[in-house]
């Protein structure tokens, strides 16, 4: 009896081993096909860039379904004479994320809150209340794509958006030319 209880538990494990790595695998392409937007430069930028090979640089910019990040990417690399200008909104009780990872071709507008819809950017992430407006480096590599979802809380869940964000590892040593803005209220 005991030998054909044990070897009962060995094959149900070993079947929920199997399972788990297969009903995985189809999660992971279905999350890739839900990616919205294109990692295709804007026209005005494309000029600027050279797309390029960097899996790693990638995989760090890449995030599973409502955990941030991207949903899908292309590397990039600025040109040696290019001039790119980025943005990035922050967190001024964190003096340290003025230079984060994540950063925008255009200048925030609009509202604060489709603006975190945009860029799937959780309250308890930053208040958003500073902006940095900077020159890219030349020969600086870049991942540009579409945001991931993020889930927040138990109320909120950013679905993953079409906007295009990008993505700078050391955005310290990447940027030059910074200038600092203030968040001010205004009510419409």
């Amino acid at each position: 009896m005991m030998k054909k209880l044990g070897f009962s538990l060995s094959v149900m494990m070993l079947s929920g081993c199997s399972s788990l790595t297969t009903s995985q695998e189809p999660l992971l392409a279905d999350a890739s096909q839900l990616c919205q937007g294109s990692v295709a430069l804007p026209q005005g930028l494309a000029p600027h860039f050279e797309a390029t090979q960097d899996p790693d640089l990638l995989q760090s910019a890449l995030g599973e379904p409502e955990q941030g990040k991207l949903c899908q990417g292309q590397v990039y690399q600025s040109k040696p004479d290019a001039e790119v200008v980025l943005f990035r909104a922050w967190n001024s009780t964190n003096p340290n994320s003025q230079f984060g990872k994540w950063w925008a071709f255009h200048q925030p507008n609009g509202k604060i809150a489709s603006y975190r819809a945009d860029y799937e950017i959780c309250y308890q992430w930053s208040p958003l209340d500073k902006l940095v407006r900077c020159t890219l480096k030349p020969g600086t590599k870049v991942v540009v794509g579409n945001g991931q979802s993020a889930k927040c809380s138990e109320y909120l869940t950013y679905p993953t958006s079409e906007k295009q964000q990008v993505y700078l590892v050391d955005a310290e040593a990447a940027v030059l030319n910074c200038t600092e803005y203030d968040g001010v209220m205004s009510w419409q």
